[in-house]
């Protein structure tokens, strides 16, 4: 994984389990790489493992069972795309419109394509 300077390692690692579980790579219920095995595979520091561990547990996307291992929480993948959702209409959305204003381009421009979106 190449990491950016843009954003901490942490979360980085964090997205893209995020990403694997919201493609169906991981699936609820899963047992996940160790925190040793996941640091070896990444090339960092297990405690940078930790840390991301510990997010994804705040946030319910993963469990810890003790002495077993971290998990996919059951509801990880709709708690994800709620997540998503939320950040695109919060941080994409915003500037997309922008620039469809800026273009010219009208509702019923867009209209023409997002009608894409539900075949």
């Amino acid at each position: 994984m190449e990491f950016t300077n843009n954003k901490s390692i942490f979360l980085q690692i964090a997205d893209s389990l995020l990403d694997k579980v919201a493609n169906g790579i991981l699936v609820p219920g899963e047992k996940i790489p160790s925190v040793r095995e996941l640091a070896a595979d990444m090339g960092v520091n297990p405690n940078t493992i930790m840390r991301t561990y510990n997010e994804l547990q705040n946030a319910n996307i993963i469990d810890n069972k003790r002495g077993i291992g971290y998990f996919v929480n059951p509801e990880a993948r709709e708690k994800i795309m709620e997540r998503k959702k939320e950040e695109f209409f919060r941080d994409v959305l915003p500037g997309f419109i922008k620039q469809a204003s800026l273009l010219g381009i009208t509702s019923a421009d867009l209209k023409k394509h997002l009608e894409q979106l539900n075949p």
